[in-house]
């Protein structure tokens, strides 16, 4: 007797030993919980970094924007300080002043005038009045060192002429003095105009100290900020963060990205502030604020209640459902990895599942049927299309050049005839190809003339046709006679219908890597239900030749060969014209 096997065991034939499958059922289990471990730890680490940075990045957000909030309002408070300075009594004395009137006691006064203005606030480092001639009155002048030929041109001061009396805020005077110590200043810049005449009588340059800057940050607590100029001028706050500056913090937005500081990962936070050319930056470390414990907790809770329930489902499964199927499975698992669809022969221990591998087979067995006779349905349909298709354009055109030549042989000579026989001979040698179903474009063309020529010895002068066949698509595969129904349809539909002398164009050209054909003509047009009518994709048995079938038979021809339907365009106009367009792969090679 062979030997026999528990439903707790497996025989695999391959070793020739048996595989114990609830050993294979507690690896399984094993596993999942370290897959699901490790998903856990993995997703936890993303879900409390993403927090952390997301925590940052909100309070670097609150942060710059208070930061940029209190700049806006120092600024403001210097505006409206520059604005008094202007309308101060000695000072519009001195700006309204001749030049030969202008002396130093006149310029003391007003510099003395300014500073008594200058007494009931804090930060301005010096003010700097300019008249229109240049003479200057400034009130810590001694302290700056001037650059004389700058002062002389218009460069200094465009952008502060430009502003017709607003106030322009820079860096460092414009350039036209620097503090002596180095020390950068910020410059509220303004044009003067005479209140009563609205002249323009000088330009005030109002210099403003960073350490207005220090004292804000020092109220605020912040020690983690950089201001610079959008120059990339250090300013104040922390220098060494100063490294960072770049032109991607010019936005008007909050911007982030991670840096390396003495080796440690510290996010980067930078914006500009509004309307003014200042930068502030803030470097901040990662830190275990923003992590969300309690989430990461109640996941961790989930985790072990998932691992307990695994445990139990799994002996259930393992006892009741895993020892029979896996037999079943196995054979099935086989039939899969060859690819085909076949029938599993497992022996089944109980009545259910031998229904199901009953069940499986015959679905098997009618899957196969149904695959077989679709394939056989489809090859059967295509061969009947192509056939039928080619046969009723090729006895059409035979028909007709036969009844031509022998009209011609009772009206005209034998050379005529000769000629006749010889174009027809042409024809047909293109168009047999060799038994070819695709021939290079140029072979087609040929077709086209030689038919057209045929057509002309019939039914005389009636029409002309042209070419605008491009060189680079004359060894463009095509299908078999394509060309030559549409030039038929626009003779016998077309042009013979108005009565009158017409013309037929035959197009190609390359588009991408598609070819566009196209055969234009002067008939009578077509309407739009004519031409929804040649583009149905479904056969009317009630169309007749009379009734374009050779066009639309060419056109399913193509759509057979293209695998696709939309392969062409129909444009129209009844009593003008028809252009007939075809579409298709740009192949080269037979």
């Amino acid at each position: 007797m062979g030997k026999k096997f528990s439903s707790g065991d497996f025989f695999n034939s391959r070793t020739g030993r048996k595989v114990s499958l609830s050993a294979s059922l507690q690896k399984g289990i094993l596993g999942l919980i370290f897959v699901v471990t490790i998903s856990f730890i993995i997703s936890t680490y993303f879900i409390a970094d993403r927090e952390q940075k997301n925590y940052i990045k909100r309070e670097s957000e609150s942060v710059l924007k208070t930061l940029s909030s209190n700049i806006n309002s120092d600024i403001r408070k210097y505006k409206e300080l520059s604005r008094i300075i202007m309308t101060e009594d000695h000072l519009v004395k001195f700006l309204r002043a001749d030049a030969d009137s202008v002396d130093i006691g006149m310029i003391n006064d007003a510099r003395y005038g300014v500073m008594d203005v200058l007494n009931v606030t804090e930060g301005v480092d010096c003010v700097m009045i300019f008249r229109e001639d240049l003479i200057m009155v400034a009130t810590n002048r001694f302290t700056y060192n001037y650059d004389y030929e700058l002062m002389n041109s218009e460069e200094w001061k465009r952008d502060i002429l430009d502003g017709k009396g607003s106030v322009v805020v820079s860096l460092n005077s414009n350039n036209v003095a620097s503090k002596a110590d180095g020390r950068n200043v910020v410059t509220i810049g303004r044009a003067i105009y005479d209140i009563d005449s609205q002249d323009r009588k000088g330009i005030m340059l109002m210099n403003i100290s960073t350490s207005v800057f220090d004292i804000m940050l020092n109220k605020l607590g912040y020690r983690d900020i950089c201001i610079m100029g959008d120059d990339g001028t250090f300013l104040s706050g922390n220098s060494s963060y100063a490294q960072f500056f770049d032109k991607d913090f010019f936005t008007g937005k909050t911007s982030n990205r991670d840096v390396k500081l003495d080796g440690k990962r510290m996010l980067l936070s930078g914006m500009k502030v509004s309307g003014y050319p200042f930068v502030i930056l803030r470097v901040a470390p990662y830190s275990a604020e923003g992590i969300p414990f309690s989430i990461i907790y109640i996941l961790l809770a989930l985790l072990l209640i998932f691992m307990i329930m695994v445990f139990f489902v799994g002996n259930f499964i393992r006892k009741n459902i895993t020892d029979p199927v896996l037999l079943l499975s196995e054979s099935m698992d086989k039939n899969k990895s060859t690819g085909e669809l076949k029938k599993v022969d497992a022996d089944m221990p109980s009545t259910e599942l031998e229904m199901l591998k009953g069940d499986y087979n015959s679905l098997i067995d009618h899957v196969n049927e149904l695959i077989d006779t679709l394939i056989e349905k489809e090859k059967t349909l295509q061969r009947a299309e192509m056939r039928v298709l080619q046969e009723q354009i090729k006895p059409h055109f035979l028909y007709n050049s036969i009844e031509t030549i022998g009209f011609m042989a009772l009206d005209a000579g034998a050379d005529k005839v000769h000629d006749a026989l010889e174009t027809l001979g042409s024809f047909y040698r293109n168009f047999l190809s060799k038994g070819d179903r695709e021939i290079p474009l140029s072979r087609e063309v040929w077709i086209v003339k030689d038919y057209l020529q045929l057509q002309k010895l019939r039914y005389g002068d009636i029409l002309d046709d042209e070419y605008d066949i491009a060189e680079d698509t004359l060894q463009i595969v095509v299908p078999k006679l394509i060309l030559q129904p549409l030039v038929e349809n626009s003779i016998y539909h077309g042009i013979r219908q108005k009565g009158e002398r017409g013309v037929i164009k035959i197009s190609s050209r390359i588009q991408g890597d598609e070819l566009h054909l196209s055969v234009w003509d002067t008939g009578v047009g077509m309407s739009p239900e004519e031409i929804e009518d040649i583009l149905s994709t479904e056969n009317n048995e009630n169309r007749s030749e009379a009734d374009s079938f050779g066009l639309w038979g060419t056109i399913q021809r193509i759509r057979i060969f293209e695998g696709r339907d939309d392969i062409v365009r129909i444009e129209s106009e009844i009593g003008e014209y028809t252009q007939i367009e075809f579409i298709i792969k740009a192949k080269r090679e037979l």
